[in-house]
């Protein structure tokens, strides 16, 4: 309890220091002051980012550390779902000009398991539920800038409802450096369900996926993020490798494999300042214990 309390003490303390920080530039950036109280806010700045460089650093020699992106939509629709376009290709850009490389849930399983070596600064960018706009919209963004994607796709929805994919632009974006997987058939929470449903939902999702698309599907994300051991564990026996949360943080070599962590990139008031935030100061939060149970 002592050690709990303590651990609270630290990462409270941290918090109201990053506070105090990001206060700082925030009036550097959007007051413009100048003479001292300039220098004084581009310290702060200088800080913030010595410090989200420095842990990734000194993380990396720890083993492996993944950043597994989660989204869902690519329009203007005012919608926390919603990342615009021209935001996203933003966020590309700068996993493309800061040396990020993208992979695959398969890159990802076989780097955990120790049998593949993973690029520097893996990345790997994924979408749920299988929106029409992940073709239209991220589809041409993603091939600009060289990068694979997966998309976890709610199978009963595609070629029934117009505002998801289609199999077959399915099957083009495969052929072209997007991985298809499963989000079940009906996108229920599986928490809200009998094992027998669950079965089902994890079962024919994914010999629908393998029919449509002529490979094996072997990983699933979890519908609305909630999941148990007793799921992870039907998710296994229905012959998947690995399963993707909503879990906040990045995938190290600690992670449960049937329980993936992501983090989610929403639309906001400022979406890629607050991108920015989450990529750069996960492996802080991590490091406190913030973000892993």
């Amino acid at each position: 309890m002592r050690e709990r309390q303590k651990i609270k003490r630290s990462g409270s303390r941290l918090l109201v220091f990053l506070f105090m920080v990001l206060l700082g530039v925030g009036a550097w950036f959007f007051l413009g002051q100048g003479g001292e109280s300039r220098a004084q806010d581009q310290n702060a700045a200088q800080e913030v980012t010595a410090a989200a460089q420095e842990v990734p650093e000194r993380e990396a020699a720890r083993g492996i550390k993944v950043l597994v992106l989660n989204y869902h939509k690519i329009d203007s629709k005012h919608h926390s779902l919603s990342v615009r376009p021209a935001d996203f290709e933003s966020q590309l850009k700068y996993l493309s000009d800061h040396g990020y490389h993208s992979i695959t849930p398969q890159e990802l399983y076989e780097g955990l398991a120790g049998t593949a070596t993973l690029p520097e600064n893996p990345v790997l960018i994924t979408f749920d539920d299988g929106y029409r706009d992940n073709y239209t919209n991220a589809f041409p963004l993603l091939k600009k800038y060289g990068f694979k994607a997966t998309i976890f796709v709610v199978t009963s929805f595609l070629d029934k409802k117009s505002q998801y994919l289609t199999w077959a632009q399915a099957r083009e974006m495969e052929a072209n450096g997007i991985s298809i997987q499963s989000h079940t058939v009906t996108h229920r929470s599986m928490t809200d369900l009998s094992d027998e449903e669950l079965r089902i939902e994890l079962v024919e999702s994914k010999r629908k996926a393998e029919e449509e698309l002529g490979h094996p599907v072997d990983y699933i994300a979890y519908p609305t993020g909630t999941y148990n051991l007793h799921i992870a564990e039907m998710v296994k026996e229905a012959g998947y490798k690995a399963a993707f949360t909503i879990k906040y943080g990045n995938v190290d070599e600690a992670s449960n494999i049937y329980a993936l962590e992501r983090v989610p990139v929403f639309h906001t008031a400022n979406t890629n300042r607050d991108f920015l935030e989450r990529i750069n100061y996960t492996p802080i939060f991590e490091k406190f214990g913030w973000s892993k149970s």
